[in-house]
Parts: structure tokens; sequence; C-alpha cells
């Protein structure tokens, strides 16, 4: 097996899911442990300034092997996985050489990953895939980006005659529940620029992503017996289901792609007397992403001014902004990247992110940083896979990425 295979089936094993609703990062101690066994590989490969901080992020560098000043070069992944599914206990299947039909995951359970349901699948005919056995996610998203960086990083450190600047790598926690960047050291990591491994399929390259937001809405209804409740009862429920049929109906994720925006309902929950839904809020242009904003403000105050003041309570916070204004001053990096995977036979796709990255934050915190494929598909689901020829290759483009880097 290659060794960013042996890393990734290493990494996954690791629960390290986050939580919401933490004031705490990491937002769950189970993170601190694969931070450490990162931490342990790092050194004993010999790289330089190993740590790990109070809060998990994990740091190291690769030294330069030559005297030409170049700039410092970053490579970022999260830790992580999502709180949309389990992450404990994964069962990792390769399925060698690929036949181009549908794949059964789970003898037991008669789990079939359907290739007309997914059929990026066909792609990657004659490769080995690896996918879950449908109790949980895979974790690529994105223990695939940590191991191709630690594959490149012990690369680089058992070749020394690589000629190469000096290389930073970074590990965040809670990238999963946007607070990836909340205590990312950007001037004690020291690169000029930098770029997450953090993407999709084999090509993904991104430096758009969606303006975000978070809403949180509270809803305060009043319980009476429903026998006795004529004119008295207030039903927070309703009032919540109410709410949500004021939003645009065709604004729904599912129903949107490329650079369209939406209202995404997270999660719902109450009784009578309370109710709660939690949305995000998404666009690539920051004058919709403002109106969006504007127009939830105003569905609140409606409902406020049709039953009484207080009987919604919105709480709007903006998460993330695109960072393709930041990048676009370094566009060196986009042309880098793409001129690296044409010589390696890779196609770039240059594509918007729909949802973000700890990039699109450290972008406005001085440090740009783009983002990179991992190779896998259908994250946050029991339906991840990846494919291991595509893990090989990311190794491979990061690696001449760094070449690139020497040369400029």
């Amino acid at each position: 097996m290659s060794q960013v295979l042996d890393n990734f089936l290493k990494y996954i094993s690791f629960d390290t899911q986050s939580k919401e609703d933490m004031e705490t990062v990491p937002s769950t101690e189970k993170q601190r442990v694969l931070a450490r066994e990162l931490a342990a590989q790092l050194q004993a490969m010999k790289a330089e300034h190993v740590m790990v901080d109070e809060h998990s992020y994990v740091y190291a560098t690769i030294p330069a092997t030559m005297d030409k000043p170049v700039p410092v070069l970053g490579f970022i992944a999260h830790m992580d996985t999502a709180p949309a599914y389990s992450g404990s206990g994964v069962k990792p299947q390769i399925v060698k050489n690929y036949d181009g039909g549908d794949i059964l995951m789970n003898k037991e359970t008669g789990l079939v990953m359907k290739a007309i349901d997914f059929p990026d699948l066909l792609k990657y005919k004659g490769q080995d895939i690896i996918t879950t056995d449908g109790t949980t996610l895979l974790g690529a998203d994105d223990k695939a980006g940590v191991a191709e960086i630690m594959a490149m990083a012990e690369y680089l450190l058992s070749h020394p005659e690589i000629p190469h600047g000096t290389i930073r790598i970074g590990f965040t926690p809670d990238e999963e529940v946007g607070r990836g960047a909340d205590f990312f050291d950007v001037k004690g990591f020291g690169a000029d620029v930098a770029y997450t491994v953090d993407g999709g399929g084999l090509g993904e390259l991104e430096y758009e992503n969606f303006n975000a937001a978070s809403a949180r809405v509270l809803i305060h209804g009043s319980s009476i017996h429903p026998g006795s409740s004529k004119g008295r009862m207030r039903n927070a429920l309703l009032m919540a289901m109410e709410f949500h049929n004021m939003l645009p109906a065709a604004e729904n994720p599912m129903y949107t792609e490329g650079y369209e925006g939406f209202f995404h309902l997270d999660s719902m929950s109450g009784t009578v007397e309370e109710a709660r839904m939690d949305y995000i809020i998404r666009d690539h242009s920051k004058e919709r992403f403002e109106e969006k904003k504007a127009f939830i403000e105003r569905v609140a105050e409606y409902l406020n001014s049709r039953y009484h003041a207080g009987t919604v309570d919105l709480i709007l916070k903006d998460s993330y902004y695109n960072m393709k204004e930041k990048i676009q001053p370094h566009m060196y990096l986009i042309e880098i990247a793409k001129a690296s995977m044409e010589e390696i036979g890779i196609e770039p796709m240059v594509t918007p992110i729909r949802g973000g990255t700890d990039g699109a934050r450290l972008s406005y915190e001085g440090l740009p940083c783009p983002n990179l494929c991992t190779g896998g598909y259908n994250y946050h689901g029991k339906f991840e896979f990846i494919p291991v020829q595509s893990m090989e290759k990311v190794v491979e483009l990061l690696l001449k990425i760094v070449e690139k880097f020497a040369e400029r």
C-alpha cells in the first residue's frame, strides 16, 4: 500500500467529529488525540518546529534545502469530521479495480451505492475505491487532505536533495463547525501564501467561496390547554412554519447550483411554547448576500408586527466571506496550481466552492489561501468515497507545486 493510503486508513480510525454550539476549541476532546498523533509522526520524520498548541492546532516546518529566497509556502488541512453523520468506528472497504457497476457497501443491510445515483463513480472505473460500510461517514473530508500533506512531508524530508524553500504545515480542529480559523496563528505560521487541501474530486481548484452567515430564529409562543385556547393560544411551532414559508422556496439548497445562493434550514425543534430554527445563509455575491440577510430580518420584523414585539428573536451572525477579492492580487497561486495539474496529467477544474474552507477566513487575516482537491466525493454522509489513485495523484500535485515555487 502507498504511504498516503497507509496514512489515510490510520487517520480515519480516529473519531474526530466536532460538535456544534460549544464554547471551547477544540469542541471535542477526541480531536486532541489525532493532533498528538500527527505531531508525533512529524517529529519522527524529522520535521522542525513541531508543536501542538492549547487548542490542538498542529504546526510544523519542512526546512528549505536551497539558499535562493522564495516565498514561504503553507499547506493546511483540518482534522475534524462533520457533526452531520457519525465518524465513530469507521469500517472502510477498498473496492479493487472498480468495474463501473453498483457497489455493495453492506451485506447485512443490503446497502448499495448505485452508479446511476452517483455518476462520478464512473470516472474511476479500473481504480481502487475506498467506501464506508454505510454505518458512518468515511472521513475523507478532510483526513484525505491530512494524509496527502503528511505523505508529501515525508517524501520531502527523506529526499533533502530536492530543492525547495521553507514549507509550513498546519492542521486545524473544528473546521466543520466554522471555527477552524478561530485560533490559527497566522503570524506564527509565517507563510507568505498557502493552500488548503480540502476540496473534492481530482482537479478541483477553488478561489471563490460563499459569503456565509448563520441565523438562529427563536419563536416565543403561549401554551394553553387546547380545549380552552380560542383567542389565547399562540403556537410557536405554527409560527415557525409560517416564518419558514415566507422564505423564497426556490432559494433552497436542493434547488440551487453553481453561483446560486440559498437559505438552508439546518435544524428545527420546539413546542407550542417555544420553537427554534437554525439556518445557514449563503451567496457568492456580496450584494445578494446582504439582500438575503435583510430579507430574513424583514420576515422577523413582519411576524413581530403581526403578533407582537418579542415574538421572534433573530440572531444573525456572519461566518466568513468570499475569498476571491483576497486571492485576485495573488492569482499566480492559481496559475501555479493549474500548471502543476496539467504537467502531471490532471485536468484543472476551476470552480466556485459551494461552501467554505479555513482558507476563506485565513485569506482575510492576511494569508492568501486557495483550495486544492483531495479526490473525495459525497462528503458528510454514508456514501462518501475516494479513489486511492486520486490521493496518490494529489501527493504528486503538492510536490509539483513545491517544485514550481522553488523555480520562482
